[in-house]
C-alpha cells in the first residue's frame, strides 16, 4: 500500500513539486487566516456597508490594473524568484498593518490601503506561481499536479484557515496578522528550496519583437482553443458572480437560514470541492476532458435553476455540496488544459490575461446582480445566471470538443525537454474527444 505521502505527492512529480505544493499549502493557510480576519478587523472599524464592502474590493482591483504587468514580468524573469520577493513583500505589509494595530493607532483607511498594496503583491505571487508547475512536471501529470495544489487552497483558503482566522481574532486583533505573517514566511522559505528555475527563452528576432504584453494578446488572439475558454471562464463568472453578490441576503432573507446558515453554504461547497478533488484522478483516467467540461458547465447551468426554484435550506445545502464537487474539476480541467496549451515563454502572460477575465467577470456580475435584485427580487440573480449561462453552452457546445482536443504548438527547447511520451494523452491518460 502507498504511503501517505506517496498518495498526497506521488514521488513521480520530483522533490520540486513536494517543495511547491507545500510553500503553496502554507501561503493559502496564511490567505484563509486573512479571509476572515480581514472582514472582522474592518467590521469593527466601521459600520458602513460601503466601507466593508471595499475591502473585498480592493483585493479584486489589483488584478484588473495589475494583471497583464504581472503577466508580462513573470515571462521575462526568474518565476521562483518573483514569487519570493512578492511573498516577502506581502509579510512585510501585512507586518506593517501589525505595528499599528498593537500600537493602536490602526483606522479603516490603513486596513484598505494594506489590503490593496497585498492584492497588488498577490497579483504578482499568483502570476508567477501559476507558471511554475508546468515548469516541474511532465504534461501528462498536470492533472494530478494541479488538482493536489486546489486541494491545499480548498483545505487551507475553505476550511481551516477562515475559522483558525476567526478564533485568533477573538484571542487579539493583531493575533491573526501575525500567524499569517509566519505562515507566508514559511511559504518563502519552501519555495527557494526549488531548483531554479530558468528564464523561458526569447526567441524573437532582434529589431522585430513586439511589446510583451501584446504579444501575449496576439498569440490569445490567433489561439482559437484557449482564446475560447479564456472567453467561456469570463462569461460564466459573469453569471455566477450575479446571484453570488446577494448570496448573503438570498439566504438571510429568502431561505431564513441565518447568519450561521449562510456561513454553512460556504463550507458545503467546500466540502464539496474536497469530493471533487480527491475523485479528479480516477475521472482523468476514465473520463475524457471534452465529456468532463460539458458535464460541469451543464451543472452550472442547472444549479441555478435549482436555487431558482427553491425554498428549502436542506436542498439549499445539498445543491451547494455539488457545486463545490463539479466547481473545483472544472478549475482543475480549465487550468491544466491551459497549461497544456500554452508555450513555456507565454505562461504568464495567458494565466494573467486568465484571472484579469475572472475578477473582471466578479466585478461585472457583482454589480448586475446587485442591481437586478433590487429591481426584480432576489431570485431573479439566479434566473438572469440560468439563461445566460444555459445561453452560453450553447453557443460553446461544440467548441468544447476542439478546446480538449487541441494538442501543444511547442518551442524547440520545450520538444526537447517533454519528449514525444509526455504529449496530453500519453502516460495511461485516456485520450480527449475529437471534434
Amino acid at each position: 500500500m502507498p504511503s501517505l505521502g506517496e498518495l498526497i505527492a506521488p514521488r513521480r512529480l520530483g522533490t520540486d513539486f513536494r517543495w511547491l505544493l507545500a510553500s503553496s499549502w502554507t501561503s493559502n493557510i496564511g490567505d484563509g487566516i486573512a479571509l476572515s480576519a480581514a472582514p472582522l478587523l474592518i467590521a469593527s472599524l466601521t459600520s458602513s456597508p460601503l466601507l466593508v464592502a471595499a475591502g473585498a474590493m480592493m483585493q479584486f482591483l489589483p488584478w484588473l490594473l495589475f494583471g497583464l504587468l504581472a503577466g508580462s514580468i513573470a515571462d521575462h524573469h526568474d518565476r521562483r524568484r518573483l514569487v519570493m520577493i512578492a511573498d516577502g513583500s506581502r509579510a512585510l505589509i501585512v507586518l506593517g498593518l501589525v505595528a499599528f494595530l498593537v500600537t493602536g493607532q490602526v483606522t479603516v483607511w490603513i486596513v484598505l490601503a494594506t489590503a490593496f498594496l497585498y492584492g497588488t503583491a498577490e497579483v504578482f505571487a499568483d502570476t508567477a506561481g501559476s507558471t511554475l508547475l508546468p515548469m516541474l512536471v511532465r504534461p501528462a501529470d498536470l492533472g494530478i499536479g494541479n488538482a493536489r495544489l486546489q486541494a491545499g487552497f480548498l483545505v487551507g483558503n475553505q476550511l481551516a484557515g477562515p475559522v483558525l482566522g476567526a478564533f485568533l481574532f477573538a484571542v487579539g486583533s493583531f493575533v491573526p496578522f501575525l500567524v499569517q505573517i509566519l505562515c507566508v514566511g514559511l511559504a518563502v522559505v519552501l519555495i527557494s528550496r526549488i531548483a531554479h528555475t530558468p528564464v523561458p527563452a526569447d526567441e524573437a528576432t532582434p529589431g522585430t519583437k513586439t511589446h510583451p504584453i501584446r504579444e501575449g494578446l496576439r498569440w490569445l488572439r490567433g489561439n482559437a482553443p484557449v482564446r475560447t475558454l479564456v472567453i467561456i471562464i469570463l462569461v460564466f463568472n459573469i453569471t455566477w458572480a450575479a446571484p453570488w453578490g446577494v448570496l448573503v441576503l438570498y439566504a438571510t432573507e429568502y431561505l431564513h437560514m441565518g447568519p450561521v446558515g449562510y456561513g454553512a453554504l460556504t463550507t458545503a461547497s467546500a466540502l464539496g470541492g474536497l469530493v471533487g478533488i480527491g475523485s479528479f484522478g480516477w475521472l482523468e483516467r476514465h473520463v475524457s476532458f471534452a465529456t468532463l467540461m460539458r458535464a460541469c458547465l451543464s451543472l452550472e447551468v442547472l444549479m441555478h435553476l435549482a436555487f431558482a426554484l427553491t425554498t428549502s435550506a436542506a436542498v439549499a445545502f445539498a445543491i451547494m455540496f455539488g457545486f463545490g464537487v463539479y466547481a473545483f474539476v472544472w478549475g482543475t480541467i480549465s487550468t491544466t488544459v491551459r497549461q497544456r496549451l500554452v508555450p513555456m515563454k507565454l505562461q504568464g502572460r495567458i494565466a494573467s490575461v486568465n484571472m484579469v477575465g475572472v475578477f473582471g467577470g466578479l466585478v461585472i456580475g457583482q454589480l448586475l446582480g446587485g442591481l437586478i435584485a433590487q429591481t426584480w427580487g432576489l431570485t431573479a440573480p439566479w434566473w438572469f445566471a440560468f439563461g445566460g449561462s444555459a445561453i452560453t453552452l450553447a453557443i460553446v457546445w461544440r467548441s468544447i470538443s476542439h478546446i480538449a482536443a487541441a494538442k501543444p504548438v511547442l518551442d524547440p527547447q520545450e520538444a526537447e525537454r517533454i519528449g514525444p511520451d509526455d504529449e496530453p494523452g500519453a502516460g495511461g491518460m485516456p485520450l480527449p474527444d475529437r471534434p
